[in-house]
């Protein structure tokens, strides 16, 4: 780590604190800034090759505007650490994605410097249009700044964004932070010169008078318009962001802070709908995370030193694993199978089948809608799609899902990853309504499995049923020895039962879906109760259920999901259309957003670990 005679850092609490430190100190600052998420990452882990990228953006953005009445609306959120540590919460960064601690990305009722709650990709320019109308009605218009990734841009939505932003000449400056890798940050002096040049006032003054010149000679105007269009972007990328109505400025070095302050000081004074394009690295300033940009993207806590993850041990396999495992098999045996990703590659468990069949893997970027009915192209052409996507991003794609599958009965395999509680990313990340959305839709066959095994069974059901299926798990270890060889496919539409209760007296079944078989295993032991495996939530196995109806008085459903339309109504349905002679109760996640914290804890706040299902059913029994 750097060391410095005086710690500029220790003294900037705020942005008003920041704007006293001397320019030719802003790097210093900027390396001090840049070792503090290091070592607090290194601690804590979450979001880190992102939050290196953008030291020198925040500061400069921070430098020059006046936050909070400046509006700063950040894309996606996992780059947000330098502005939270800027921005009142350094003394608290150790607790960020703790329970009681910061949230992961920026939310509202944290911070008055967080303008918009944010986890899901390319909402920024949206946001920010809405606020710049809402500034018409105000005496006092802040300044209004997005900070939207190249990644991010691939959402359709910034696209419908950018295009209403341009129509409407909406005041807003839209900074492009592009960090992809094959554009170098190393961009040049004659590219600082021109930006500096078409951003300063003397220019911008020259062109607005040279037009109102021309106003009355269209035909020479509308000559001199294209060429200075064409002639910028002969030596920029900006000409579709032009087309669209915007003022496109760059691109520049985002890591040069002295630069960024004096462009964005240039730019806060031009008024209507503008681009700055910067260019930043992934992890930069630190060597691990330039190296291995994905696996750095996002950490455990690590070695500062080394870059490599603290601890140790030999790790259970988890369910992403067996996904990785299965797809690679299915491959290899199916020709017509395709695998579909949304940008997320090595976070879903395809980076192996997409190494071994380049031609059948599929990664469309941050665009969940076109993942979906692309997937649809390819069944109606008789190929097996699979859409590997987590649950949190699936209800982006919801209405794909519904009108171009499942109204079709299309052959499209969903094998949701992170479903329920994923823990420390948070509400925004959380697969808590798969199932309630899921099981309202006709012709799905919706699964969850209870083990690593049965896992790899469903996804291989399937991938042999004709129509829309999905398999959703969670973001978790197995519980046993995963033995590929021995998982078998499973007839849909069949529960099992793992335990036998008593047969007199109050007489208990406890209906446990995916990930709450294993921890619903001691209220059944404990209580003498029925276990039952559901494992479909999609057809029910409406025949056991008729079954276990004569032979208990209670059954409890218990999801890892939303309790309202989840499972557990699924089975409250049919016993009140069937006049089943039992009471129903259904445990599940809450009526609220859950905060971030560990998997264990948020399931333990939601009273679904195991002594939190226990004293639910013996509360149950009791009342």
């Amino acid at each position: 780590m750097r060391k410095s005679k005086k710690n500029l850092l220790d003294v900037v609490n705020n942005p008003q604190d920041l704007k006293k430190i001397p320019e030719d100190k802003l790097p210093q600052l900027c390396d001090e800034l840049r070792d503090f998420v290091i070592e607090g990452v290194s601690r804590t882990g979450g979001h880190f090759g992102s939050n290196l990228g953008v030291v020198e953006l925040t500061v400069a953005l921070h430098r020059v505007f006046d936050t909070p009445k400046d509006l700063l609306v950040w894309d996606v959120g996992h780059q947000t650490y330098p502005h939270k540590i800027l921005t009142g919460r350094k003394n608290k960064f150790h607790t960020i994605r703790k329970k009681g601690g910061l949230a992961p990305f920026p939310k509202r009722e944290e911070s008055e410097y967080d303008t918009f709650d944010v986890g899901h990709s390319s909402t920024s320019i949206s946001a920010a249009v809405g606020m710049s109308i809402a500034n018409r009605n105000k005496k006092k218009k802040p300044r209004i700044t997005a900070v939207i990734g190249d990644g991010a841009l691939t959402g359709g939505m910034a696209f419908e964004a950018l295009n209403h932003a341009g129509d409407i000449k909406a005041d807003i400056l839209i900074v492009l932070n592009d960090n992809e890798m094959s554009i170098s940050p190393n961009v040049g002096g004659m590219k600082k010169y021109l930006t500096r040049l078409i951003s300063s006032p003397a220019y911008l003054n020259f062109r607005d008078k040279g037009r109102k010149i021309l106003e009355n000679v269209p035909s020479i105007k509308e000559f001199v318009i294209k060429a200075e269009s064409r002639t910028r972007g002969m030596i920029s990328p900006g000409t579709i962001f032009e087309e669209l109505g915007f003022d496109y400025y760059g691109p520049i070095d985002g890591h040069d802070v002295k630069n960024l302050v004096e462009i964005l000081s240039n730019l806060k004074e031009v008024k209507g709908p503008k681009i700055l394009h910067v260019i930043t690295k992934k992890g930069k300033g630190y060597a691990p995370a330039e190296k291995d940009v994905c696996s750095l993207h996002a950490t455990k806590p690590f070695d500062p030193i080394t870059g490599k993850a603290s601890g140790g041990g030999e790790r259970k396999i988890r369910y992403t694993d067996v996904f990785s495992d299965w797809i690679l098999k299915a491959g290899e045996k199916y020709k017509n199978l395709h695998a579909i990703t949304p940008a997320m590659c090595e976070g879903s468990g395809l980076a192996k089948f997409r190494e071994k069949f380049p031609d059948r893997y599929h990664d469309v970027g941050i665009a969940e809608q076109h993942a979906v009915t692309l997937a649809a192209g390819l069944a109606v052409r008789d190929q097996k799609p699979v859409v590997a996507i987590y649950s949190t991003f699936l209800q982006r794609a919801l209405d794909q899902l519904i009108h171009d599958v499942a109204l079709q009965d299309l052959d499209v395999l969903f094998a949701i990853d992170r479903a329920g509680i994923v823990g420390p990313d948070g509400a925004t990340h959380a697969g808590s309504f798969d199932l309630s959305l899921l099981r309202a839709v006709p012709n799905m066959v919706v699964m969850a499995p209870a083990d690593e095994n049965e896992c790899y069974g469903m996804l291989q059901s399937g991938l042999r049923h004709r129509g829309p299926a999905a398999v959703r798990y969670p973001r978790s270890e197995g519980t046993e020895k995963y033995f590929s060889q021995k998982a078998r496919a499973i007839r849909i539409g069949k529960a099992e039962v793992l335990r036998k209760g008593k047969s007199s007296g109050r007489r208990l079944a406890i209906l446990a879906f995916g990930a709450m078989v294993q921890v619903s295993r001691k209220a059944a032991e404990k209580l003498d109760a029925t276990l039952v495996n559901m494992r479909f939530i999609k057809p029910l196995d409406e025949e056991m259920l008729k079954k276990l109806s004569e032979k208990n008085d209670y059954f409890i459903t218990v999801e890892d999901n939303a309790v309202k339309g989840g499972a557990g109504s699924a089975v409250d349905e049919f016993v009140l259309n069937n006049d089943l002679q039992v009471k129903v109760k259904n445990l599940g996640l809450p009526d609220r957003f859950l905060s971030h914290g560990t998997r264990e804890e948020v399931l333990s706040d939601a009273g679904l670990d195991e002594e939190g299902i226990l004293k639910s059913v013996e509360n149950i029994l009791k009342n």
